[in-house]
């Protein structure tokens, strides 16, 4: 069992930064890729950006250039900086971690990002 804790985001302006941190705990040594979705419509949740364990990084094209995501495998963390930020980016953080053996993801609990016009 993996639990991730997020901390981070909060409100901000536009074109404004903010940094979302995830802190693993318990079977880390079971975690692959981490990475962030967040809460797009209809409750759905859509790619933000992921990070293999080599430190291989995919990001959604909407935030390309934008975001960044990094990993701490030592200190069992990931952070997601976010620049340049947009109104269309307020929404639900949710950080994740997969695991390497099994087809299973674990989440954490969520941050909210609200960026004003």
């Amino acid at each position: 069992q993996v639990h991730l804790v997020e901390s981070g985001g909060g409100l901000v302006q536009a074109g404004g930064a903010l940094r979302l941190s995830c802190a693993a705990s318990g079977e880390i040594f079971s975690i692959n890729t981490r990475g962030w979705h967040r809460q797009a419509l209809g409750n759905q949740r859509e790619l933000v950006a992921t990070i293999t364990r080599d430190g291989r990084t995919n990001y959604a094209d909407s935030v390309k250039g934008r975001f960044t995501i990094s990993r701490n495998n030592v200190q069992d963390t990931a952070t997601l900086q976010l620049n340049s930020l947009k109104p269309e980016d307020t929404t639900v953080y949710f950080c994740l971690a997969n695991a390497r053996f099994a087809v299973r993801t674990w989440w954490g609990q969520g941050t909210q990002v609200t960026v004003s016009s």
